[in-house]
């Protein structure tokens, strides 16, 4: 069976295909609908594209340069590991002609380096340090889709999404973070039509597996004591390290209790957990004890006591970290822990409470700093992409092109006349809309 995250298959020419794929790209831009031979991973990719308002003839905009730049790099986690990547990647790029590229979880190049000539080529484009190459930024690409899809992908030729980009190939894999899970960026090689190979997708699955393992050795020893850390935010099944360094991913159910038992170290009664947990008020309560029956047995009955139902030892929870951040007026930091909403799919009363009194919270923290830099990295995220006041706030202090093209578009979808920018009216929150 062919491998969908491959780009051509064994004895495919590519020049037929990138013919092929360019028609099929006009097809999409005129009329909405992807005809084949585009791959299911393409076409979702230009979908989710178009969705976020990129246009076919859009150009990467650089957010970070110079001081900014280079303080950027050195605070981020795969500033350490590119000693490691160069020796795996720099040789293979340098004599191929291609690029080595490292990319950030929200799609902004950190490195690009490579054959002198490739570099000036991929200049004309912002393929350049400090340049957001998010799939909300400038569509498909195989740093921006990798971080978004959470896996190695092969994008080539006309299956870019930005026609300026459509002469290059390009495979890139995400990197995550050993102890949360969390992406942390992707590598990438970008090159000429020979990266279209299932070899060259392997080669950067296996630098960031490499980068990977090399980042859990530097990893600083368990602070042991019986604590336990919760990492909720942007997963719908929470993982909980335990003091003596186990990792265990909870299923859905179980991930909500922990994370309410987390809030209230006190405890809570099975009557006070069922109300929080279920919104039918006739589920029966044999069905909350079978649940913390089994979450027993995963945890050990040391972990979670009952009458009442408590963990027995403290929790850190990055959901406690971004609000105390937030607390100390850190909102950029609080921003940087922030992956994403808590438990996203979880539909429990205290848990969505809890996911909107948090989004809230940092979105009106983020739109009163105004840091240009901060407000795109929410409105370019997965649940920032259709925010219509942080994208208001962001066209007030960064109105490009394209990020007024996205506000425009975001405008037209809700029926919202777009106000003259300098007198923007001003922006309530949905915590301030909502009654207390």
């Amino acid at each position: 069976m062919t491998d969908p995250w491959v780009a051509l298959e064994p004895g495919a020419d590519p020049a037929a295909r990138t013919r092929a794929l360019r028609r099929a790209h006009e097809v999409f831009t005129k009329v909405g609908t992807v005809p084949r031979p585009v791959r299911a991973v393409v076409a979702d990719s230009w979908r989710r594209s178009a969705r976020a308002g990129v246009g076919p003839d859009r150009t990467a905009d650089v957010e970070l340069a110079d001081a900014d730049l280079q303080a950027y790099r050195a605070e981020h986690p795969l500033s350490r590991m590119m000693p490691l990547i160069r020796e795996l990647v720099g040789t293979f790029a340098d004599d191929g002609g291609h690029l080595l590229a490292v990319c950030d979880a929200h799609g902004r190049l950190l490195w690009v380096e490579g054959c002198p000539s490739t570099l000036r080529r991929a200049d004309a484009m912002n393929f350049v340090p400090g340049a957001r190459w998010s799939e909300t930024a400038v569509g498909t690409n195989a740093p921006g889709t990798a971080v978004a899809v959470g896996r190695p992908v092969q994008v080539f030729t006309a299956e870019h999404f930005c026609r300026q980009v459509q002469p290059w190939t390009c495979a890139a894999a995400p990197v995550h973070d050993p102890r949360t899970g969390r992406i942390l960026g992707a590598v990438d090689i970008t090159g000429g039509n020979g990266l279209a190979h299932p070899h060259s997708l392997g080669f950067v699955q296996a630098v960031a597996r490499a980068v990977e393992s090399q980042l859990a050795l530097l990893e600083p020893p368990s602070r042991g004591g019986g604590a336990l850390e919760l990492t909720a935010l942007g997963r719908d099944e929470a993982l909980l390290r335990t003091g003596g360094g186990r990792r265990v991913r909870l299923s859905r159910r179980h991930s909500e209790i922990v994370v309410l038992l987390a809030r209230h170290p006190e405890g809570l009664t099975g009557d006070e957990l069922a109300c929080a947990l279920y919104p039918d008020e006739a589920v029966p309560p044999v069905t909350l004890r079978a649940e913390l029956a089994r979450l027993r047995r995963v945890l050990g009955a040391d972990v979670l006591a009952s009458r009442p139902y408590r963990l027995t030892s403290p929790v850190d929870c990055d959901l406690g970290l971004v609000e105390r951040r937030l607390e100390t007026g850190a909102v950029a930091a609080a921003a940087a822990a922030y992956a994403g909403p808590l438990l996203p799919s979880s539909q429990a009363p205290a848990v969505a409470r809890l996911r909107r009194r948090t989004a809230d919270a940092l979105r009106a923290a983020l739109i009163a700093r105004g840091d240009p830099d901060l407000l795109a990295d929410w409105a370019h995220a997965p649940w920032g992409e259709d925010d219509l006041e942080v994208w208001r706030a962001l066209a007030a202090v960064r109105p490009t092109a394209p990020v007024r093209a996205r506000l425009a578009a975001l405008e037209r979808e809700l029926g919202v006349p777009l106000p003259p920018f300098g007198l923007r009216r001003p922006v309530a929150t949905s915590a301030q809309r909502r009654p207390a």
